[in-house]
């Protein structure tokens, strides 16, 4: 099973008088131009149709909704990939699509900390926007049990053709 983790792209900073509700905040219309980029490069590495699993923030949904209308797949919301989710609950969400190809959208600092554990590693791995990186498990789906097969910042995936 191959497990493809992707950071929402460039959002607006926080404001709190226009989304008292950090949920909603949007992307950047730059975050959203430079992640249709990144999009087409990701998805030469994407195995076609994979579901596109993304938490509810209207950010990384809409970063999802790129990534599908680019590469395919559908677009599946999951609470567990919500700010504060934590590895357990998506270890648990992954168990759900075992053997499957999933590309999962989330936030920092939960995918750094989220692919440390994948790795068996004690840091978190820290993600920047946009950014994606790829891991497999091979046996099982379970903390340490993960193989990086590749790690790419967005300016990378920008470049991919």
């Amino acid at each position: 099973m191959k497990v493809y983790l992707v950071r929402h792209a460039v959002a607006y900073e926080r404001d709190r008088k226009r989304w008292p509700d950090d949920s909603l905040r949007p992307l950047t219309p730059a975050g959203k131009r430079k992640f249709r980029k990144a999009a087409r490069g990701l998805a030469g590495l994407l195995p076609a149709r994979s579901p596109i699993l993304t938490s509810p923030f209207v950010r990384t949904r809409q970063t999802a909704a790129i990534l599908a209308a680019v590469a395919g797949g559908k677009v599946v919301e999951g609470r567990e990939l919500a700010h504060g989710g934590t590895p357990r609950s998506i270890f648990e969400l992954l168990k759900v699509h075992a053997g499957k190809n999933v590309v999962l959208v989330g936030h920092e600092p939960e995918f750094g900390r989220l692919l440390a554990v994948m790795l068996g590693e004690s840091k978190p791995i820290p993600f920047r926007k946009g950014g994606a990186a790829c891991v497999e498990f091979r046996a099982r789906v379970a903390p340490g049990a993960a193989t990086l097969s590749w790690f790419l910042p967005p300016k990378i995936l920008r470049g991919l053709r």
